[in-house]
């Protein structure tokens, strides 16, 4: 590109050094200023001034100069020319007679127009004339007079003017001379200059093109051979992240199976660890079961084995006393004989008064021993009818038990998930109404389960519920509205379930086993006896033993006093009054049956004084007037606080006040409850 812009300078310099030729009309009027300029036939002295005419043209192309003194203008050409004008002016009368001698008419005449010099700008170049807009157009320069000036009309004339003439010029202007072609020289030493280094320009030009086109390519082949380097390396690259890939992808999946191979090993594990387990669990709950009803067993053979011990002792004390009583009989007999007939009447007379006397005394002997201890000798103090309900259910319980393992024998079923099942529900039992409705329908659903016989359902059913209320903490008013409304659709699971509750408490029989060193070996088998607990070889003491004989005198007043409209209760108030009589009629004052009196108050006596009124204050009275004397007087410091909340239930009439818990919430959050 600068190559082409120091040609261009280059032309126009060329241009720019040809000596312009002005083209002046007939008038005297400049009409064109070419490079071929006509000279008038002037005088050269006159002309020995510098004439310097300014181009109008662009000083500058592409920052390059074109003219060594660039400064000029427009209005500095037109000075110029009025300059070269008023020095023509005043050089016309000294060089007259180098001058063609002009007519007169010329001179006198009417003075000629002005002309005007047109200068036409330069077209440099299609850029350049882009940018001025109109390049051919007529520049309009200031008008200048040439008065003095002689143009011929003639062509020759006109060429003779202006061909230089060799005139020898005056002495005074030597120095203007000298200085003019000082001037000149100057101009072409500049010109030459300008050209040498235009010269030189275009040289490093071309060198330094030359220079830059090597580099340039030699910089392209650098590049493509980066390219070709970098496609390599991009290419090593993006093959070392397949692999890097593909061997962590291959190390994720083998991990993840590796994982999943643990995983299952340890699931498998824990499954067969589950089952183990199980199966360990069934086998001690068949051996506990097995064990249970061994004791069951023992326990049932031993009181039969008593049963018929005392029996035998009871006949044998009766053939005994018939024995006596005929001996005296035949010894009655033999006095007779020897005495006489009519004191032998009397001796048979009082012998027969003496045989009926023995009868009669073996036969209030035989009663008091009812009334005392039916069915087991002198070990129990129990009413006879409550003997024989609890036998009566005792027998119903042992049927049943018989039944359920027969079914279990021949059946190869499991019946852990139902026992499980009944266990979680009725630990589940709170005092909320929704809880008590929602358990006993399940409950019920459960002992008529099809799948499952309802003899084992009911079995499970009263063996987790007496379990249950062994706990002290435990709702016994919840548990009480429980009972009932499954054994109002249950009817068997009644009976099955007070046996459950006779054989862990006997108190509510209600009955009492007395101690007696001829039939128990020690204190610890008494203790066995009655219901005493033994973990580890060791029995638990006595006020754990009165804790939970207090848990289930509390479930069994809450049971008898349940009373839900709609439903049927099997054991009921009537029995709740029926057992207070023969409880106070039958057994002792000690520490056993006080405890077992006062959670029976706490539980039913706000119902039975609903509905027995007076003959329930009787009662009250008897208990305060003989049972607590006889505690008071046996003055067991144990019994110091049962006996005070006895003594504050009957003088403060608590049995008045509704006991707490007895009628059921509405729900967990509110406080209001509900009479079920």
């Amino acid at each position: 590109m600068m190559f082409f812009i120091l040609e261009r300078i280059q032309r126009h310099l060329d241009k720019i050094n040809k000596p312009p030729v002005l083209t002046i009309s007939a008038d005297g009027d400049i009409i064109d200023c070419v490079h071929k300029r006509k000279q008038p036939a002037l005088d050269p002295c006159s002309l020995l001034g510098a004439v310097k005419l300014v181009f109008h043209s662009s000083p500058r192309i592409d920052g390059v100069s074109v003219d060594p003194e660039p400064d000029w203008s427009f209005d500095a050409l037109v000075s110029e020319l009025n300059t070269l004008e008023a020095k023509l002016a005043t050089t016309s009368v000294t060089s007259s007679q180098f001058q063609k001698t002009m007519p007169t008419w010329k001179r006198g005449g009417e003075r000629g127009k002005p002309f005007v010099l047109r200068a036409q700008e330069f077209d440099l170049d299609d850029t350049e004339s882009d940018d001025d807009g109109d390049n051919k157009a007529l520049v309009p320069v200031k008008r200048f007079n040439c008065d003095e000036l002689y143009l011929s009309d003639s062509d020759d004339s006109d060429v003779s003017a202006f061909d230089v003439q060799p005139y020898l010029m005056d002495e005074g202007k030597e120095v203007e001379t000298a200085l003019f072609e000082l001037a000149q020289e100057h101009q072409l030493r500049v010109n030459d200059e300008i050209r040498t280094k235009i010269s030189a320009l275009e040289t490093a030009l071309a060198d330094e093109s030359q220079n830059s086109t090597s580099a340039l390519l030699r910089v392209e082949k650098y590049k493509e051979s980066r390219q070709e380097q970098d496609k390599k390396l991009d290419t090593q690259y993006q093959r070392r992240i397949a692999e890097a890939l593909d061997n962590h992808l291959t190390a994720v999946q083998r991990d993840r199976e590796l994982r999943s191979q643990i995983e299952e090993r340890k699931i498998r594990s824990d499954a067969a660890y589950e089952e183990a387990k199980r199966k360990v669990a069934l086998q001690e709950e068949k051996q506990q079961q097995e064990k249970a009803k061994a004791e069951a067993e023992a326990k049932l053979r031993a009181e039969e084995a008593k049963r018929a011990a005392l029996e035998a002792e009871r006949k044998a004390a009766m053939e005994a006393e018939k024995r006596a009583a005929a001996e005296a009989e035949r010894r009655a007999e033999k006095e007779a004989v020897e005495g006489g007939a009519a004191g032998t009447f009397q001796k048979v007379t009082s012998g027969r008064t003496q045989q009926e006397a023995a009868v009669h005394s073996t036969d209030d002997a035989s009663r008091v021993s009812n009334a005392d201890t039916k069915e087991s000798g002198n070990l129990y103090r129990a009413a006879t009818s409550a003997v024989s309900l609890e036998s009566g259910r005792l027998q119903k319980l042992k049927e049943l038990c018989e039944r359920n393992q027969a079914i279990r024998s021949s059946s190869n079923q499991d019946y852990t998930r139902y026992e499980s099942h009944i266990s979680r529900l009725i630990r589940q039992i709170r005092g909320v109404i929704d809880n008590v409705r929602s358990k006993s329908n399940d409950l019920v659903k459960l002992l008529r389960d099809p799948q499952c016989p309802q003899s084992i359902s009911i079995e499970i059913f009263a063996k987790k519920f007496i379990s249950y209320c062994a706990n002290l903490g435990n709702a016994p008013f919840a548990s009480g509205y429980v009972i009932v409304l499954v054994t109002s659709q249950v009817p068997a699971a009644m009976d099955v379930l007070l046996a459950e509750l006779h054989r862990a408490c006997l108190y509510t029989v209600p009955k009492h086993m007395v101690y007696k060193k001829s039939i128990f070996q020690s204190k610890e088998s008494y203790f066995k006896a009655i219901g005493y607990r033994e973990d580890g070889g060791k029995l638990e003491s006595t006020q754990d033993y009165l804790n939970r004989l207090e848990s289930y005198m509390k479930v069994y007043g809450a049971l008898v006093q349940t009373e839900i409209q709609g439903v049927q209760n099997l054991h009921g108030l009537r029995e709740g009054w029926a057992w207070l009589a023969r409880f106070l009629n039958n057994l002792p004052a000690n520490q056993y049956t006080a405890v077992s009196l006062n959670a029976f108050l706490q539980m039913a006596g706000f119902a039975l004084f609903r509905r027995y009124k007076s003959q329930f204050v009787k009662l009250l009275n008897i208990i305060s007037q003989n049972f607590l004397v006889d505690l008071k007087v046996r003055q067991i410091p144990e019994l110091t606080r049962t006996l005070l909340e006895i003594e504050t239930y009957i003088k403060d009439k608590k049995f008045l006040e509704e006991p707490e818990g007895r009628r059921l919430e509405a729900n967990l959050l509110s406080s209001k409850s509900v009479n079920y």
